[in-house]
């Protein structure tokens, strides 16, 4: 990818993808073989667990607020919102909802990403979703 503009395309693309729930399109945006929070692996381990994240909160959302690119590197900071309809990350459903805010960086070759990276405040999404 060339430019910081086609890669700003390309992120815009992925998080309508993702807030879309389009996950048999994530080909576009994720290689074959990836990183995903440090740890190898590949597109279908990614999918797994964006997967199995909309099973239990199948309006999970992520909004992009803040966007930095260096040449094959971005880095966002997104707000992420929902409503478990069943148990997640060890928090049964209550009806309860959360807002948190997640930082991600990513490295892009070949036009797709080869490394993912994603930090949220889970014990603050556990206290919005328990208190």
């Amino acid at each position: 990818m060339s430019g910081d503009e086609e890669l700003r395309g390309f992120y815009l693309r992925y998080i309508e993808a993702l807030n879309a729930h389009e996950f048999d399109h994530m080909d576009r945006f994720i290689h074959d073989l990836t990183t995903l929070n440090g740890e190898p692996g590949t597109r279908e381990d990614v999918l797994a667990v964006q997967r199995h994240d909309v099973d239990a909160v199948p309006d999970l959302h992520w909004e992009l607020k803040e966007l930095l690119l260096d040449g094959d590197r971005l880095a966002a900071r997104l707000v992420n919102t929902g409503t478990p309809v069943k148990e997640w990350l060890g928090v049964p459903a209550t009806g309860a909802s959360f807002e948190i805010v997640e930082y991600a960086v990513y490295q892009v070759r070949d036009g797709r990403f080869v490394h993912m990276t994603a930090l949220h405040d889970s014990a603050a999404m556990r206290r919005q979703l328990t208190g």
